[in-house]
């Protein structure tokens, strides 16, 4: 018997993460009825062609979106299969899809939009679609009926051991290591989190939910896709990777009893940090844990009990002390710029950013302005306000959540902002060079005193490296 075929796409964008909800999706279907085909636009040098020699035999074309620039290409190339081949379904996933279902049917060429974890919805969409059956009662999912946009009830999120195992086959996983520029696999091992951050859109996604691997699935996996690839260095790609003590500790038992030779990434809430004990910290970097990334926010306590962070600054430098101690590098995301926030709140993150740059050679610190990104409650009452957010799928193409600031920010306090970015960098730059000594020493002059006025060495540098990093 013919399989049928399943046509999967990620859309171009400036990353090359490893299209993981595709893979996830694919993987759980049952491979001995479906041929899945993934499709990265950011691989192809035209990526319509790519797509082409499979869609007279396609049964759908699903795809996943991230909210931003992605939008701009999974339109683009949902309008011209759509015109292509007007009756083959096409699927959105991911965040954009998962946020905004019905407005997401608004565009003709969109005809199914799925919420939340996609493996069981995905599936049974598939299975609907072979029997040419319609998608009535379809947990976690939006279609139209008679051209209105009908959406189903959530699907209740499932724990993700009862899903099959990534097909890691389904992608040119060497590509992707030339692209990163080093043999490293990105990975998921838990869905969701507990946490209730008002800056974020998780909550609203996944109802404040989390289930995750176990750590005997997570070691026999990671055994298997290491001799199969290779890979020098795992990222684990989820949100709160830290959430539960003991599955953490197993988990490094397992890489250290399977003799796994890889390092590993991930994500370290700052109280989670806190209610690790040393020999745990001491045992995960045995395991290979050579970074973690600690959302800081905010150097405000105000501001960090306004947005919900339900952490401490005491909890911050307390878990970045650990991760000193342990040789452990850090990135300490930090979010200013919010609507109505203090001078003072935008000064205690420069203040805390500087503490934490000092405490190690391995400590970064990134500085972002609010944006308010969909789904999360900051962004409601940004729209409260009168400040209009997207409301078209080519407006919201057009939204940068991560390099651009609000219209409520003030031309001064950007400029602050992008000037200590810029002298922070340079007075902890471990990079040698007699060219680099007098910038750095400048720099950390700065830094010390808080003086960023005439900003000399910053108009010269850029001048030399025209390059939007050094902003």
């Amino acid at each position: 018997m013919q399989k049928a075929k399943i046509l999967l796409y990620n859309p171009q964008a400036v990353f090359y993460t490893m299209p993981l909800g595709l893979l996830a999706v694919g993987s759980h279907l049952d491979s001995e009825r479906f041929e899945t085909i993934i499709v990265d636009g950011r691989l192809e040098p035209d990526p319509l062609r790519a797509l082409k020699p499979h869609l007279s035999e396609a049964l759908c074309l699903g795809m996943s979106v991230l909210t931003g620039r992605p939008i701009h290409d999974a339109l683009q190339v949902a309008r011209a299969v759509k015109a292509a081949r007007p009756d083959l379904p096409i699927i959105w996933g991911g965040w954009h899809p998962s946020l905004f279902p019905k407005a997401c049917l608004e565009e003709p060429s969109i005809d199914i939009a799925v919420q939340a974890q996609g493996e069981a919805t995905f599936c049974e969409i598939v299975e609907r679609l072979t029997e040419k059956q319609n998608l009535e009662g379809v947990a976690g999912c939006t279609f139209r009926r008679n051209g209105v946009a009908v959406q189903n009830p959530p699907r209740v999120m499932q724990d993700m051991n009862a899903f099959a195992p990534m097909n890691y086959d389904l992608i040119p996983v060497q590509k992707y290591y030339a692209l990163k520029k080093q043999r490293q696999l990105d990975y998921i091992s838990s869905t969701g989190c507990y946490f209730r951050c008002t800056f974020c859109a998780d909550p609203f996604v996944y109802k404040r939910k989390w289930t995750a691997l176990t750590p005997e699935r997570m070691g026999e996996e990671l055994e298997h896709l290491w001799r199969r690839h290779r890979f020098d260095d795992l990222h684990l790609q989820d949100e709160t990777y830290f959430t539960y003590r003991d599955r953490v500790v197993a988990v490094a038992e397992e890489f250290l009893c399977r003799s796994l030779k890889f390092t590993w990434t991930a994500t370290l809430r700052a109280d989670q940090g806190v209610r690790l004990a040393e020999e745990d910290f001491a045992l995960c970097k045995r395991s290979g844990l050579r970074r973690v990334l600690i959302g800081v926010e905010s150097g405000s306590q105000d501001m960090l009990n306004w947005m919900k962070k339900d952490i401490t600054i005491e909890q911050i430098l307390l878990a970045a002390e650990r991760c000193a101690r342990h040789d452990i590098a850090v990135d300490f995301p930090m979010i200013v710029g919010f609507p109505d926030e203090p001078e003072e709140s935008v000064l205690a993150t420069l203040r805390i950013a500087k503490q934490l740059r000092a405490m190690s050679p391995k400590f970064k610190t990134q500085i972002f302005f609010y944006q308010p990104y969909p789904g999360s409650p900051i962004s409601g009452m940004v729209k409260a306000k009168g400040y209009p957010l997207p409301q078209t799928l080519d407006e919201w193409a057009d939204f940068d959540f991560v390099g651009s600031y609000g219209p409520w920010v003030s031309r001064a306090k950007w400029q602050l902002v992008q000037r200590f970015k810029f002298y922070s960098r340079h007075a902890w730059d471990t990079q040698k060079g007699w060219l680099r000594r007098p910038l750095q020493h400048l720099a950390n002059w700065r830094c010390a005193k808080d003086f960023y006025h005439f900003p000399i060495e910053k108009w010269l540098t850029e001048l030399v490296y025209p390059h939007p990093q050094i902003s």
